[in-house]
C-alpha cells in the first residue's frame, strides 16, 4: 500500500516561480559591461543618498539637545525614531518589491523620504521633528532592503559579494557626508539648512536612480497573501544560518550608532572642547568604510565569509578599546578601525542573506535590515542611559558586550554553514 507522504510548508505554497531562477550566463549583469557601471552608479547613488538622510542628525544631537532642552537619550530620539520605523517599514516593503517590482519601490521611496526632510526642516516642535523623522525612516525602508535583493538577483552571482561591497560604500559615503553637512553647515549657519540641502540633493539622487537603474531581468512576482507569507518567514527561521546573521545585525549596527551617537558628547566636553564644525569632520572617519566593504567582498573569495566576518568584528573591538585612551589621535584612530571593521562585517554578513535565502530573497533581506535598524534604535537609545551612568567607559563596556555576542554568533554562523 502506498503512503502518503507528509505535508510541508512548501508544499502549501501557491506555485510561482523562484525569485532567482537558473538563466543563462548572457541574462546576468557582469562585471566590467556598461550595465554593471549603470547599476553601480545607481545604487551607490541612492545608498548615499539614503544614508546621509538617515544619519544627518546624528552629529547635532547635541545642538538638538540645548536648542529643545532635551536629556541625550532624548535627543538620541530623532534618529532612533527614524531607524525603528525603518525596521518597522522593512518588514512590508521588501515582501512588497516581491510583488510589484524592486525598482518602483526604491524610486518612490527614496522620493518619499526626501519630502519628509524638506517637510522636518521647517518644523518648530519637537515632536513634529520626530513624527517627520519617523515617516523619513519608514520611507527609506523601501531603498534598504530592496537594493540588497536587486543586487543577489541581477548580478552574477560571483560578482555579488563585490557589487554588495561597492553598494554599501556608498552607503558608508552617504552616512559620512550627512553628518559632514549636518555638523559643518550647523556650525556656520543653522541644522534646518542642512536637512533643507540634503533633502533637495536626495531628490536629485532619486531622479538619477530611476533613470540609470537597469531593469530587472530575474525578477518574478510572488504573492503577498500573508498565508504566504507567513510560511516564507518561518522558512527563513527555520534556516541553519539566517537567525544568526539577524542577530549579527542586530548587535553590530547596535554597537556601531552607539558609539557615534555618543562621542560627540564626548569630545565636546573637557579635556578637548571640539566644536560642532570639527566633530562633524571626524565623519570621515567613514571613508575607511568606502575602502574596507568592497575589499571585504572580495576577500570571502580567498578565506569564507565566516573567518572574513570574524576578523572584522574583532576589529570593531580593538578599535572601541582604543577610543578608551585621552590624545584625540588615538581617539580618531580607534574610530577608524572602528568604522572599517564595521562596514566589512556589514558587507559579509548582508551578502550572505541574499545568497543563503531559498525563496522570497527580498523578505529574507527584510528580515536582516529590520534586525539591523531595530539593533540600532534600540541599542542608540539604551546607549544614552550607559553614557548618563558612567560616561565614555560606560559606553565601551556597553558596546563591549554586544561585539562579544557578535563574536559568539559569528562563531556559530560559521560552524553551521558553509
Amino acid at each position: 500500500m502506498n503512503r502518503t507522504a507528509p505535508s510541508t510548508d512548501l508544499d502549501d505554497l501557491p506555485a510561482v516561480a523562484p525569485s532567482s531562477p537558473p538563466s543563462p550566463a548572457g541574462d546576468w549583469i557582469l562585471r566590467g559591461s556598461p550595465l554593471f557601471m549603470r547599476a553601480t552608479v545607481a545604487l551607490f547613488t541612492a545608498g548615499l543618498a539614503t544614508f546621509a538622510l538617515l544619519y544627518c542628525v546624528q552629529p547635532i544631537l547635541p545642538v538638538l539637545s540645548q536648542q529643545f532642552a532635551l536629556s541625550p537619550a532624548q535627543s538620541s530620539l530623532s534618529l532612533s525614531i527614524a531607524t525603528g520605523l525603518m525596521a518597522l517599514g522593512l518588514l512590508v516593503t521588501g515582501p512588497l518589491s516581491d510583488a510589484v517590482g524592486r525598482k518602483p519601490v526604491m524610486v518612490t521611496a527614496l522620493a518619499l523620504a526626501a519630502c519628509c526632510t524638506l517637510l522636518a526642516a521647517q518644523m518648530h516642535s519637537w515632536h513634529a521633528i520626530l513624527l517627520m523623522r519617523g515617516l523619513t525612516g519608514l520611507a527609506l525602508s523601501g531603498v534598504a532592503a530592496v537594493a540588497m535583493t536587486w543586487l543577489s538577483e541581477e548580478i552574477h552571482p560571483s560578482m555579488v559579494a563585490f557589487a554588495m561591497g561597492l553598494y554599501i560604500s556608498g552607503n558608508s559615503i552617504g552616512g559620512m557626508s550627512g553628518r559632514l553637512v549636518s555638523g559643518v553647515l550647523t556650525d556656520v549657519s543653522n541644522w534646518r539648512m542642512a536637512m533643507t540641502l540634503l533633502g533637495c540633493f536626495a531628490l536629485a539622487a532619486a531622479l538619477m536612480f530611476a533613470r540609470l537603474l537597469p531593469a530587472s531581468r530575474h525578477f518574478r512576482p510572488a504573492s503577498l497573501r500573508p498565508r504566504s507569507l507567513l510560511i516564507h518567514f518561518r522558512l527563513h527561521w527555520r534556516d541553519d544560518g539566517l537567525p544568526l546573521l539577524f542577530a549579527t545585525g542586530f548587535l553590530l549596527m547596535g554597537a556601531f550608532v552607539t558609539l557615534f551617537n555618543y562621542i560627540g558628547y564626548r569630545l565636546m566636553a573637557n579635556p578637548w572642547h571640539l566644536s560642532q564644525a570639527t566633530v562633524g569632520l571626524l565623519s570621515v572617519v567613514y571613508l575607511t568604510g568606502s575602502w574596507s566593504s568592497p575589499r571585504a567582498g572580495a576577500l570571502t573569495a580567498r578565506l569564507g565569509r565566516g573567518p572574513v566576518m570574524l576578523l572584522a568584528t574583532a576589529v570593531m573591538l580593538s578599535g572601541l578599546l582604543i577610543t578608551l585612551a585621552a590624545p584625540l589621535w588615538l581617539i580618531v584612530t580607534g574610530m577608524m578601525l572602528f568604522t572599517a571593521g564595521f562596514f566589512a562585517a556589514h558587507a559579509v554578513a548582508s551578502g550572505w542573506v541574499g545568497l543563503r535565502a531559498r525563496r522570497a530573497r527580498g523578505q529574507a533581506s527584510s528580515l536582516y535590515l529590520f534586525s539591523y535598524y531595530l539593533g540600532s534604535s534600540v541599542a542608540g537609545t539604551v546607549g544614552g542611559y550607559c553614557w548618563h551612568a558612567g560616561g565614555w567607559p560606560g559606553i565601551t563596556l556597553f558596546i563591549t558586550a554586544l561585539l562579544l555576542l557578535a563574536l559568539l554568533a559569528g562563531w556559530r554562523l560559521q560552524r553551521r554553514t558553509p
